[in-house]
C-alpha cells in the first residue's frame, strides 16, 4: 500500500509543479506584452485594435455563413422533411377513423376543414367587430 500512495502523492507533486510552471511563463508573458505595449505609441494601439476587431468581424461573419449552410443542409438531407407530406392530409387512415372516445361523428381534419382555420375565422371575426366599435 506504501508504495501506491507513494506513487499517488509523485502524480501530485508533478501536477502542482506543472501549475506552478504554467502560472510562471502566463506571468512571465504578460509582463513580455505589457513591456511591448508601453514601447508602442498609441497610434499603433488603436491601428491594432481596430485591426483586432475588423478580423473578429470577419471571423464572425464567416462563421454565421458556415452555420447557415449546415442547417441548410441538414433541412435538405432530413428524409420526412425532403417529401413535402404535410401530418394535416387526409392521405393516413388513422384520420378517417371514428374517435372511440368522444360520442361526436366528426373528424375536424377530414370534414369541414382544420379546427386552426375554424379558430382563426372566429378570432377574424372578433377583430373587425373590435375595429368597428373604435
Amino acid at each position: 500500500m506504501g508504495l501506491v500512495q507513494d506513487l499517488l502523492k509523485g502524480i501530485g507533486k508533478n501536477k502542482s509543479e506543472f501549475k506552478e510552471r504554467l502560472k510562471e511563463a502566463q506571468a512571465q508573458d504578460k509582463i513580455q506584452s505589457t513591456i511591448e505595449e508601453r514601447k508602442k505609441s498609441s497610434n499603433q494601439r488603436e491601428l491594432e485594435r481596430y485591426m483586432k476587431e475588423e478580423e473578429e468581424k470577419r471571423i464572425k461573419q464567416m462563421l454565421d455563413k458556415i452555420n447557415k449552410k449546415r442547417t441548410r443542409d441538414q433541412w435538405k438531407s432530413n428524409s420526412i422533411l425532403s417529401k413535402g407530406k404535410s401530418i394535416l392530409k387526409d392521405d393516413r387512415p388513422i384520420l378517417k377513423e371514428k374517435n372511440i372516445f368522444t360520442n361526436k361523428h366528426n373528424i375536424p381534419f377530414v370534414n369541414g376543414g382544420g379546427m386552426f382555420f375554424k379558430w382563426l375565422k372566429k378570432w377574424l371575426k372578433k377583430k373587425k367587430k373590435r375595429q368597428k366599435r373604435k
